[in-house]
């Protein structure tokens, strides 16, 4: 006779193992073992960033949810690699086969079969992708995505393909389609309503979605049907017409070699079936408030069941179903009732994100709505109609505002008396006033108050320690921000200081750490550490010194001292592409470029057969250069009087410049000049982000300089300068420091802008940003750079002349250097062997890389 209860688990995915995780979280252990079968021949993983796998360094291992495959309490079994295939709900046991010869099929599985007994069963058997009745869906090449092993043979299949296609354009199809785009196929999307996410976007969000897709290089359709898929044994394209239209209408044949079929998702109820358990119309195993179902013993959460007769498609309302099993085993209270639908994603590097009534479906609701077509942001807020409650939303382009607006849905705070500020650019924080029930993490379902109190009464003064309480942010990581700014309001509500450390190493800020370099003149990051701070470093803390150094210091990057603190792109003084090789960018200031050196960038291009682009920075970019191949490339270049472009570094990229008084007949003042000699000036300096500038000869602004990090505008009595703004996934526009300053006035004023940014802003922030969260923000800036109201101004002026009189190109430095280039090789046991993994299709008379490739042996993590 078993010492405690058995509860087994079918089904491993994030569900099951949340499940799990939780009964040995909250002690339900103490009385019950848990087994636990999944069919995969992995332990549960992260579904939801499963484009992700493609580019991981660890592979499906950086994805796990359970590291080492086995739980920490003894008392929970994992068994992978097998498959219940029925249930006997009168003698409580489940048959299994252990190992399946087809994963997938629940049904029959010739194999070792063991029978085991229950006392609680829960399913979690998730769901499946929707194949919908496609001539030709049974061809080699066609895929769905689900799973990892999906994903690996989606990879193989596109070895030699030139393109695919993904059926469905919701969520999980433009995961698909970036998956696509990795593997370097012309990829399209098929969805049959009249745009993409139909659930959850809105039509104009829907076009701001697909201006965003088509420029990173997909073909979206939206509105139409799938007719066939053609080709013979293997996929060769598929044929779609317009929806709605009749059979013998006209079609299109898109060409492919690789579909995913992408179209929904239904539950793995076929369990529940087969044992006569009650399912739902539409699928699922109907379950009540406590996730029981109409056997007192069985219990169903996440894709495969259906509390109320609904289906939730999201890994949030899971998890919170998994908990309430745990709290009904334990005799708690806890119900199901209903889920935060909320959905807030990256999908193809754009930000969306949908909550609460987003198609202002209320009574009497009223709809506000921003958009700039320019920077492809829309934003929609839905409210009631007295204006004073949130009742939903859309974001699409910039959800920054995502963390601070979905919580006031279902929290019911008071809108502001402007709304519309709330979608406005530069949105952002903690709502004042936000209530102590407001849900701030909807994955895992923790409120504001379970933040504050894992800070209060359990010792927690990070966000990590904030996590591991509490697990919010922990799954997708839309709240991340949320959470930190809720910690540091509540220290200092309560007079304590606000933990703003750089890293677990150091609970320095980065202009702490500054000042410490620049007081105690630091040269190595091992003194550093083993003076202020602990360990040994990390990703985070590494890069941030090397480039405090490198500013204060101006030493080569890939000196002994620094070389091994660098990220992967300074570590080669070049920009690692997505298949291994490298980008090549030559600095061309002002974007001025004599015959003779453009004739060299072309030959060069030409002899190290490397994919040309001329950039919106007024530089000419090279692609494609093997790792070893760039010290010979660089050498002719050098030679030719080119110097390294920095495209690699969080430094100066380029002054974007018109060509100003000396050719535009509306040219109030020499741009061109300007542009080059600022260029020059700040070339190299290593500051917290990448820096950007631009000199325009009159207000038509034709070199765009309001979206720099500084810009300068001519004016008939001289120069306008600008600060703080950039482009990106948050656009911001530059605004006006000074107006009508003479060249050296306007010199000594932008060398003590970017010296107090370099000093005081934090790691990988941009001016934009820095500028607005410091104390009096613009103002701020104007007193210490323009009015000098510190006594700074000639101190930061020294230093900004010390980094100009000791700039040298790093790479005629590294050239001239043996040890240095010993570093440029493929592989360091083979020297003279280029990375195989490295292949190439031909496109529009130019390379193009045709599948991603991991870092070279020897990159720095």
């Amino acid at each position: 006779m078993r010492e405690r209860q058995r509860i087994v688990v079918v089904g491993h995915g994030m569900v099951g193992h949340r499940f799990a995780q939780a009964a040995v979280d909250r002690g339900l252990t103490k009385t019950h073992e848990v087994l636990i079968f999944g069919e995969e021949p992995r332990a549960a993983y992260d579904r939801v960033g499963l484009t992700s796998w493609f580019g991981h360094p660890d592979g499906a291992d950086g994805l796990s949810l359970l590291p080492g495959g086995e739980y920490d309490d003894e008392r929970v079994r994992l068994v992978l690699d097998s498959v219940v295939t029925e249930i006997d709900r009168t003698e409580r046991t489940v048959t299994v086969v252990s190992p399946p010869s087809a994963v997938g099929d629940l049904l029959a599985h010739p194999g070792a079969v063991t029978v085991h007994e229950y006392d609680v069963l829960v399913l979690a058997t998730g769901a499946a992708p929707f194949v919908p009745p496609v001539e030709g869906r049974g061809k080699d090449g066609c895929f769905v995505y689900r799973t990892i092993e999906d994903l690996e043979a989606i990879k193989a299949a596109s070895e030699g393909a030139t393109g695919g296609v993904v059926i469905g354009g919701g969520l999980l199809g433009l995961e698909a389609a970036n998956a696509l785009v990795q593997l370097g196929l012309d990829t399209s999307v098929v969805e049959m309503a009249p745009r993409l996410m139909p659930i959850q976007l809105d039509p104009a969000a829907g076009a701001t979605l697909v201006r965003h897709v088509e420029r990173l290089g997909v073909t979206v359709h939206t509105g139409v049907l799938t007719e066939e898929i053609e080709g013979d044994a293997r996929v060769s394209g598929l044929r779609v017409r317009q929806a709605g239209t009749e059979e013998g209408a006209p079609t299109t044949v898109i060409d492919a070699q690789v579909v995913v079929f992408s179209a929904g998702i239904r539950p793995r109820d076929a369990l529940a079936r087969e044992c006569d358990l009650e399912v739902a119309p539409r699928g699922g195993v109907l379950v009540d408030e406590q996730c029981r179902t109409a056997d007192p013993h069985v219990f169903a959460i996440g894709e495969c069941a259906a509390p109320g007769g609904t289906m939730y498609g999201l890994v949030a309302p899971g998890y919170a179903m998994a908990e309430v099993v745990v709290d009904a085993l334990l005799d708690g209270p806890g119900t199901f009732t209903g889920a935060d639908m909320s959905t807030k994603l990256k999908l193809l590097g754009v930000d969306v994100a949908s909550f609460g009534d987003a198609f202002a479906t209320t009574d009497g609701a009223l709809e506000l709505t921003y958009a700039d077509a320019v920077t492809g942001v829309y934003k929609k807020l839905v409210v009631s109609d007295d204006g004073r409650r949130l009742l939903g939303g859309i974001l699409v382009g910039d959800a920054s505002a995502y963390g601070v607006l979905r919580p006031m849905v279902s929290s019911g705070l008071a809108l502001p008396d402007n709304p519309e500020q709330l979608i406005l650019p530069a949105s952002s924080g903690v709502q004042p006033g936000m209530p102590d029930e407001a849900q701030v993490c909807s994955c895992n379902d923790v409120t504001k108050a379970d933040i504050v109190h894992a800070v209060t009464e359990q010792g927690c003064e990070s966000v990590a320690d904030v996590k591991q309480c509490t697990r919010a942010g922990s799954t997708c990581g839309s709240c991340v921000a949320t959470v930190k700014s809720i910690i540091e309001d509540h220290f200092a509500s309560v007079g304590k200081v606000v933990d703003k450390g750089l890293c677990e190493h150091f609970r320095l800020t980065r202009q702490e750490l500054f000042d410490v370099v620049a007081v105690h003149g630091y040269r190595r990051f091992d003194d550093i550490v083993a003076a202020h701070g602990t360990g040994r470093g990390c990703d985070v803390c590494k890069p941030a010194l090397a480039s405090i150094l490198a500013s204060q210091t101006s030493t080569h990057i890939l000196e002994p001292a620094t070389a091994g603190l660098q990220d992967t792109n300074d570590a080669y003084l070049a920009n690692i592409q997505r298949n291994g090789t490298y980008s090549v960018v030559p600095r061309i200031p002002g974007g001025e470029i004599t015959p003779d050196k453009l004739i060299v960038v072309g030959e060069v291009a030409r002899d190290y057969g490397l994919y040309t682009k001329i950039t919106g920075g007024q530089r000419i970019d090279l692609f494609g250069a093997r790792l070893e191949q760039l010290p010979a490339i660089w050498r002719r270049l050098v030679d030719a009087g080119f110097e390294s472009g920095h495209a690699y570094g969080k430094s100066l990229r380029t002054v974007k410049s018109c060509v100003g008084s000396t050719w535009c007949r509306f040219g109030v003042q020499d741009s061109v000049g300007l542009a080059i000699a600022l260029e020059l000036r700040y070339r190299g300096l290593r500051s917290p982000h990448k820096l950007k500038g631009g000199v325009s000869g009159c207000a038509r602004e034709c070199a765009e300089a309001r979206g720099k990090d500084f810009g300068v505008i001519a004016t008939e009595k001289g120069w306008n300068l600008y600060v703080g703004g950039n482009g990106g996934a948050t656009p911001a526009h530059a605004r006006l420091l000074a107006g009508d300053l003479d060249t050296a006035t306007l010199v000594s004023y932008l060398d003590r802008f970017l010296m107090y940014y370099v000093r005081t802003a934090d790691r990988l922030q941009r001016t934009s940003t820095w500028i607005e969260q410091l104390d009096g923000g613009l103002e701020r800036v104007r007193e210490v750079v323009v009015e000098d109201s510190l006594g700074l101004g000639a101190e930061l002026e020294a230093d900004m002349a010390r980094h100009v009189g000791g700039y040298e190109d790093e790479w005629r430095a590294t050239l001239e250097d043996p040890a240095k280039l010993a570093r440029f090789v493929s592989f360091v046991n083979a020297p003279d062997t280029p990375d195989p993994s490295i292949a190439f299709t031909t496109e529009r008379e130019q390379i193009q890389p045709i599948a991603p490739a991991l870092i070279p042996v020897g990159a720095p993590a």
